[in-house]
């Protein structure tokens, strides 16, 4: 299944219960090619412990301009809602899981 690509308009709907990663990328952009692959094992791994999205910058600069985003990739962690987490550039998986872990309380 992978990540869920999320727009402007469906945006809030994902992010606002449990918890979110959220990998903001473009297609042109070297490092998030190497980030996207991580991210779609990922949303395969945590399936049912989070959501795992995307949003393409390209098409929704609106989001990446809401969440002051000025490199990419960054990865935005919320937990109902609110966001916890920032971080920008490559995020091994390990590093990932184990935050949306103690999100979760494990």
């Amino acid at each position: 299944m992978g990540a869920i690509s999320l727009t402007k308009e469906t945006f809030q709907n994902h992010v606002q219960s449990g918890v979110t990663l959220v990998d903001f990328w473009a297609p042109w952009c070297g490092p998030c090619r190497v980030q996207l692959p991580i991210v779609e094992e990922l949303a395969d791994e945590m399936k049912g412990q989070a959501t795992i999205a995307k949003v393409n910058v390209d098409n929704d600069p609106e989001l990446a301009m809401q969440f002051g985003i000025m490199s990419i990739p960054a990865l935005l962690l919320f937990k109902d809602g609110k966001l916890v987490d920032k971080m920008v550039g490559i995020n091994q998986k390990h590093v990932l899981k184990e935050k949306i872990l103690e999100l979760n309380g494990n």
